[in-house]
């Protein structure tokens, strides 16, 4: 019998762990006196930007299929032309590229790394 501390949803666990041919098979589980720990520090995510106001006029660029904004390929305010390649769309570990609709100038609605729903408006093209 092998005896491991365990910490779960910080507290702590004295357990015993049977080894493979050993003739004892019992197994001890108590609380244990709580010892400080260091919390291992968390990797600070990029603060999210608010998605800009879409013009109330144009053409919606909308997604096809659920995923994830992987890349914003050209700046909000450029000028584009229709079949320009302005979004790329991760689904099922997949970039799908995404044209603009027709000509003018792009306003995204959502941010790089944003989870995304079928039909969510990403862009308007005015």
């Amino acid at each position: 019998m092998r005896n491991f501390i365990v910490t779960i949803d910080g507290k702590q666990y004295e357990v015993g762990v049977e080894e493979v041919g050993a003739t004892q098979s019992t197994v001890v589980s108590a609380p244990v006196q709580p010892t400080q720990t260091v919390a291992p520090q968390q990797a600070q995510a990029p603060a999210k930007q608010p998605a800009p106001q879409a013009p109330a006029n144009g053409t919606k660029l909308n997604a096809p299929m659920p995923g994830m904004i992987k890349k914003l390929v050209v700046a909000n305010g450029t000028q584009v032309k229709k079949g320009d390649v302005i979004v790329v769309l991760e689904a099922m570990k997949m970039d799908n590229d995404l044209n603009a609709p027709c000509d003018g100038v792009v306003t995204y609605t959502v941010s790089q790394g944003a989870n995304v729903e079928t039909g969510a408006t990403l862009a308007v093209i005015a």
